[in-house]
């Protein structure tokens, strides 16, 4: 399965992640700068990303602990999520996110 990542820079990267791995561990792994400060424990806010337009409503709706969170974040838009609460599904199969400017 395959994630869509666009970095800080704009440009574009397919990366291959697997079933049940955050969206978080997918993009530290490949090696993208991502903060992930608290390592998936929704502690910080610093893997926070944009879900693209055509993505945010086919993704599980957001827990009040990942919005408390959100609300601790810089730049946060209607498409914001943090990725350490995305898992890798064949529902998120293509998954297309943008980093956010702090999560570097």
């Amino acid at each position: 399965m395959y994630l869509h990542v666009i970095d800080h820079e704009g440009q574009e990267h397919t990366l291959e992640g697997l079933e049940g791995w955050r969206v978080m561990e997918v993009i530290r792994d490949w090696g993208l700068s991502i903060k992930a400060e608290c390592g998936g424990a929704c502690a910080c806010a610093t893997c926070h990303v944009y879900i693209d337009n055509e993505w945010v409503n086919k993704l599980v709706p957001p827990t009040d602990e990942e919005v408390d969170r959100l609300d601790e974040a810089f730049f946060v838009e209607s498409n914001s999520r943090l990725a350490c609460q995305i898992l890798m599904t064949e529902d998120t199969d293509g998954l297309r996110v943008k980093l956010a400017p702090a999560s570097d």
